[in-house]
């Protein structure tokens, strides 16, 4: 089998594999990269040294061995180069994402020596790119070519290439960055206002580069973080465009780290629940047993005041004490809230079980109807994007002292915003404010930092998978004609009709099953390919969350394959 990608998606794949004691397998690994288990969010690709992660060890899945074990097999050059201190680090410190990356790597290597030791065939192939996959069902068997036109033949392959920004302006118009990654191209001297689009944690990573190139924090002697501009950026600014107008929620303590992983619905509540909703698994089922009845024991007082409400009541209730404040103000009242919780060891369970319900629904998905699909996607989700984003304390307190001195601010934009390329450089901003008067402001550098986007079907970069119609694209069905005839009049376009009684809402990326095993265009299982990179997932898998996604995702994958 071939698994394409060794990021951290394949370090779990491998994990699986290896921890599965079955010798009469052969495992060949492509990686892009020289680099084994850092993927793009914690090399290079995706971070510089001054990007932190947003989860600590103790929160992580399950390796070979723990950050505090490995940390102290690290040379005193590499803790010195990240300020890490090897006596006084634990496993509920959060850490530089390089750093991170490096102790992924060294899971990789020890799980390349398990594999030996077991005597699992195991091939790495590093700097080798993958052009294309052909699968060929009358041979049982998929090839995979690689950009040096080499070719490989396997019974089964696994695609977990992870993240990918594709570029529409970027090297096009100047000043314009289709994403801020890699965030080396962001150490820019730049003496203007600059254009965030988003207030996601991909926005703080550009705001964290780009304030270094052009000033210098510092922490006085009781602790507060301060900016000094230099002196030759004086008109340097940071103003984020944000459709919520809201900043993400900060890290706080997690009375479960692992955020309850035993409560995903089984497949047999899954079944019982879809038998009586006309085949369509209920949203509104999952947010009473995996949310509102998550606190009758533990937060008896919170569910006396929920347990009446409907998600939409919840969300508007959540979304309305937000909404009205400044937004640093909150920032800055969360923050400290979430220090009491860390002090306290106390969780914001609210925000952790919200947390939880997150990944509970986000492998049944492909079970909602259309219209909870859209309920999820108008209702839900905004809350969910910026409740468990897990802002780490440090990007606050940067964050907080550059709104301070005037040099960050945050405009709320409405659906219709847009940004136009100008031939010249940069854009024309283009949202409605808040008294809702229509403006065009002009910037001369613009970064998209909205995160990773959800890609189509037809941008999957194996043009034979399509060609071939090896996969199709996603699609969730209406339970009612009507609800689809009404939301086309409301203005959602991407609604189809396969026929004269069926309508569907098409979803980006491909159709998968439980086992990420993709589905062909004839409505065909294909038990030789499985896809879990997450851009061409995202209509089945609506918040796919880094790690937890890949340890969760590979359990499935490695036990169909055994099965098969």
């Amino acid at each position: 089998m071939a698994i394409l990608g060794g990021g951290p998606s394949g370090l779990f794949l491998l994990k699986r594999l290896v921890e599965s004691n079955e010798i009469d397998i052969s495992i060949d690994i492509f990686e892009k990269k020289n680099q084994l288990g850092a993927g793009m969010p914690y090399s290079s690709e995706g971070a510089n040294d001054e990007h932190i992660t947003n989860v600590s060890g103790n929160e992580i899945p399950e390796l070979v061995t723990s950050v505090e074990e490995w940390i102290q097999t690290v040379p005193e050059e590499t803790l010195q180069h990240f300020h890490i201190n090897r006596d006084h680090f634990n496993d509920y410190k959060v850490m530089p994402r390089l750093f991170f990356g490096q102790y992924l790597s060294a899971q990789f290597e020890l799980l390349k020596t398990l594999a030996k030791e077991k005597g699992i065939s195991l091939t790495i192939y590093l700097n080798k790119e993958v052009s294309d996959i052909i699968d060929y069902p009358e041979l049982n068997k998929v090839v995979v070519e690689l950009v040096d036109k080499s070719v490989y033949e396997y019974d089964q392959v696994i695609i977990s290439t992870g993240h990918r920004w594709p570029k529409k302006n970027e090297g096009k118009i100047s000043g314009y960055y289709d994403s801020p990654y890699p965030p080396s191209k962001l150490k820019l001297k730049i003496n203007h206002p600059v254009a965030i689009k988003g207030s996601s944690l991909t926005a703080i990573d550009a705001i964290r580069t780009l304030a270094r190139a052009n000033g210098n924090f510092s922490t006085d002697k009781n602790g507060k973080v301060n900016y000094t501009l230099n002196p030759e950026q004086q008109n340097f600014k940071l103003v984020m465009h944000s459709r919520s107008g809201l900043l993400p929620a900060v890290r706080f303590h997690l009375e479960d780290p692992h955020l309850l992983k035993d409560a995903v619905l089984s497949p047999s509540e899954i079944e019982k629940n879809r038998a009586v909703n006309d085949g369509f698994l209920s949203l509104d089922y999952l947010f009473e047993k995996n949310f509102k009845n998550s606190f009758i024991e533990k937060r008896p007082g919170f569910y006396q005041k929920i347990k009446d409400l409907s998600m939409e009541e919840f969300v508007g209730i959540m979304m309305n004490f937000r909404e009205g404040k400044d937004p640093f103000k909150l920032f800055k009242a969360e923050y400290l809230e979430a220090e009491e919780s860390i002090e306290e060891e106390e969780s914001v369970y609210w925000k952790e079980m919200l947390a939880v319900l997150s990944f509970v629904m986000n492998y049944p998905a492909k079970y909602f109807s259309a219209e909870d699909t859209l309920r999820l996607q108008k209702t839900l989700m905004p809350l969910i994007s910026i409740v468990i984003a897990f802002v780490p304390q440090s990007s606050v307190e940067e964050m907080l002292a550059l709104n301070e001195c005037g040099l960050l601010e945050i405009i709320p934009v409405g659906d219709d915003s847009s940004e136009e390329p100008q031939e010249d450089g940069g854009v024309i901003y283009y949202y409605t404010d808040e008294n809702n008067h229509q403006q065009a402001v002009r910037f001369k550098t613009f970064v998209d930092c909205v995160g990773q986007p959800h890609l189509s079907f037809r941008e999957i970069p194996y043009k034979s998978l399509i060609d071939k119609r090896t996969v199709s694209p996603a699609k969730i069905k209406f339970r009612n004609n009507n609800a689809a005839i009404s939301a086309l009049n409301n203005g959602v376009k991407n609604i189809s009709q396969t026929n004269k009684q069926d309508y569907y809402l098409d979803v980006p990326g491909i159709t998968i099953n439980d086992n990420f095993q993709i589905v062909d265009g004839y409505g065909s299982l294909n038990e030789r390919i499985y896809m879990m990179a997450v851009p061409y997932i995202g209509g089945y898998n609506p918040d796919y969350s880094g790690l937890d996604f890949s340890e969760a995702a590979s359990a499935k994958i490695v036990n169909a394959l055994l099965k098969n």
